[in-house]
């Protein structure tokens, strides 16, 4: 009787990075950390369909986390309930501190001197009273790499915001962080990265339609 080998775990895990969806402010105000923000009519439609989109993967998410901030677990939440499972908040994937910038309007920020350094010089600008971007970028690859040793040989879901998803996928394919903001994540987006066990790839990237061509479906 032949015997067939133990099929061998994978080492890295799938991290289907997901962008909340719409608010009525997005686009407008950098809303950062300030409570209260909810999910628009149209961003609870978009996390509805994103849910869709990855219920439908051959192989599902096994666990799904977000960012304590209210609109990251209203995208969460029904991608939870359409896999099953619960929603587990956790801050390593909360949104970039904006420290007194938080709650100012986009139109404004973009006649201050600094904010060439927040789109060309990223690595060297800390907002004032909050968090720098280098630190926001390592906080998140840690998280990330936690859960790609939790999840290893698994995929699983992590809800969070722009900006960490942006810097992210620059430290995944090697791009330096004072050209993060080429990248665009649009809400209710799917990026995929796979990382752990010495791979460090970026399957897709601002997603908003279909999944099956990862080849996970």
């Amino acid at each position: 009787m032949r015997v067939r080998a133990p099929r061998r775990r994978a080492s890295h895990a799938v991290c289907f990075l997901v962008r909340h969806g719409r608010t009525p402010t997005t686009g407008k105000v950098l809303p950062g950390r300030a409570p209260g923000l909810h999910l628009s009519d149209e961003g609870r439609r978009q996390a509805e369909a994103t849910a869709e989109r990855l219920a439908a993967l051959r192989r599902p998410p096994v666990a799904v986390y977000a960012s304590p901030l209210e609109r990251a677990m209203e995208t969460a939440q029904p991608i939870a309930r359409a896999l099953g499972l619960r929603v587990r908040p956790l801050r390593g994937l909360l949104e970039l501190d904006f420290g007194e910038w938080t709650g100012a309007s986009l139109a404004a920020l973009r006649r201050r001197r600094e904010w060439q350094a927040v789109q060309h010089l990223p690595s060297t600008f800390r907002f004032p009273g909050g968090e720098s971007f280098a630190a926001m970028q390592q906080r998140v690859l840690a998280t990330l790499d936690d859960l790609a040793e939790r999840h290893r040989g698994e995929s699983y879901v992590a809800v969070s915001h722009a900006d960490p998803i942006k810097a992210a996928v620059a430290a995944t394919a090697g791009v330096p962080l004072d050209l993060f903001q080429r990248l665009v994540v649009s809400p209710c987006s799917v990026t995929a990265l796979a990382r752990g066990g010495g791979m460090s790839h970026v399957l897709c990237l601002n997603a908003t339609s279909d999944l099956g061509e990862l080849g996970l479906s």
